[in-house]
């Protein structure tokens, strides 16, 4: 099978490495944009859960990763001043993003794949002219703006809409100790500020606010780095002197794109190209992976298939695992939405359980027996009962 694959991020390079790895015979090509040391971002997190569908997946690029991440088994969420502890038994980790991106490509390279930096594809009917025209799967693998999805949108049955807080993404010259999430009201403002370390000496620095916010401090008018500024006054307190680095920090409202459809004829689409994965449930990476892995399963499954019965296999097998996944970012971005009123609205640790069970993922059952300690306060705290508390440990 030739398959051209458009787009050399994680999940476009990864679905290369093990299409490779499984089928050395195949020709497998990734078309990519830029070059291959560049890169936009900072840190990327990749959650035990993920890590290890990525070890099943693939134990040696595994073992490369886990070399190169960063791990800690704790949070904290601070609001209204008040740091609230969370610490989770499994440890999750993040990875400087050009780290990851070079350890799939160096991996890719070496299987054979064929990676073609600094060509830039405006529709798939380009791919004629790179002698891929003949592929028998063209994967979109390319982000929220995907060529190969806007070739075929009303097939693909794309829709798009943006929510309305404001955000950018920094990184600062110092790793923090634990991650955490500091939510803040300043100056008649709503602020959060969500830091992470990816080494021992940098970390990741999501700055958000809610579109009230941004109205009411003329954030509009200001420049780039005027807005960099304010936070920087505003999360004062945490940077303890530190600039944030700015690195295509350009400030914008998340898309939501959608998509009724994973295929249009051969072609397929995969990670944000598909569907956009918000930020703040933490895994648009270990989603964009997963689905590669998904498709490198049923591209390779035994059996006698055409090249899209076995894309109609990956509909059927992903689609409803990627459903719960994205229902879940949802239910966080609408969430994060009203974080003003939240923020008015609770006490800390009403917030904070308002928080975590923000997504219907997380039960009382779950935290009671993921974070037992922070459960007991709630508990002592009269947030959730005694009796709610007995029967999360029974369900547990």
């Amino acid at each position: 099978m030739k398959v051209a694959i458009v787009g050399g991020g994680p999940s476009g390079l990864y679905l290369a490495i093990l299409l490779k790895r499984r089928q050395p015979e195949w020709p497998i090509t990734v078309i990519e944009q830029n070059s291959a040391g560049s890169t936009f971002g900072f840190g990327v997190v990749l959650a035990d859960s993920g890590l290890n569908r990525l070890q099943e997946a693939d134990a040696q690029v595994h073992a490369q990763l886990i070399e190169q991440m960063h791990f800690n088994g704790s949070q904290t969420i601070k609001v209204k001043e008040e740091p609230i502890v969370l610490k989770h038994p499994a440890k999750g980790g993040a990875i400087t993003r050009l780290t990851l991106l070079r350890v799939l490509q160096k991996e890719a390279a070496e299987l054979g794949v064929g990676i073609r930096y600094g060509e830039r594809i405006e529709h798939p009917r380009h791919l004629d002219a790179l002698g891929l025209g003949d592929a028998d799967i063209v994967v979109g693998a390319d982000g929220v703006n995907s060529a190969v999805r806007a070739a075929f949108e009303p097939e693909f049955g794309t829709s798009r809409q943006y929510l309305r807080n404001h955000f950018a993404w920094f990184g600062t010259a110092r790793a923090f100790d634990n991650p955490a999430l500091v939510f803040r009201q300043w100056q008649g403002g709503s602020f959060v500020a969500h830091y992470y370390a990816y080494t021992d000496h940098a970390s990741t620095f999501v700055a958000e606010c809610d579109h009230a916010t941004w109205e009411h401090l003329g954030m509009e008018a200001m420049s780039n780095e005027e807005r960099q500024a304010l936070f920087e006054r505003v999360f004062a307190p945490e940077l303890a002197g530190d600039r944030l680095i700015s690195n295509n920090s350009n400030w914008r409202q998340f898309p939501v794109i959608q998509n009724a459809r994973w295929t249009a004829g051969k072609h397929v689409l995969i990670g944000d190209a598909h569907t956009s994965a918000h930020f703040s449930i933490g895994s648009g990476t270990r989603i964009a992976m997963e689905d590669a892995i998904a498709l490198a399963d049923a591209l390779t499954a035994p059996g006698t298939m055409s090249p899209l019965e076995r894309l109609e296999v990956f509909v059927n097998s992903r689609g409803p695992e990627k459903a719960k996944l994205l229902g879940a970012s949802r239910k966080s971005y609408l969430w994060y939405e009203d974080i003003g009123e939240w923020m008015q609205r609770y006490t800390p640790l009403e917030f904070v359980h308002a928080f975590m069970t923000r997504t219907g993922r997380v039960d009382e059952g779950r935290l009671a027996s993921q974070y037992p300690e922070f459960f007991a306060q709630l508990v002592q705290a009269g947030v959730v009962s005694a009796a709610t508390m007995q029967a999360a440990r029974q369900a547990a």
